[in-house]
């Protein structure tokens, strides 16, 4: 997730200098097995598996992503 910040007083919109944000989330341990599993199957980390299996439902549902470049603004 990206987060947007502004400066009210000047009405400036940047994005905060963030690459990563941080997600804790309480889940049933079967599933964080299976999560588990699946990364270590495709040699990836349990974050990383998390985050292209919400790639890939966005991608399927219709919800953009726009890539890290593009969300950060230019000086």
């Amino acid at each position: 997730m990206r987060y947007i910040v502004t400066n009210a007083l000047l009405g400036d919109w940047r994005l905060s200098p963030k690459k990563s944000a941080t997600l804790n989330l309480r889940i049933d341990p079967v599933m964080k097995e299976a999560v588990r599993e699946a990364a270590l199957r495709d040699s990836r980390s349990v974050a990383n598996m998390v985050e292209v299996l919400i790639r890939k439902h966005c991608e399927e549902v219709g919800i953009p992503i726009p890539d890290q470049q593009s969300l950060f603004a230019e000086d």
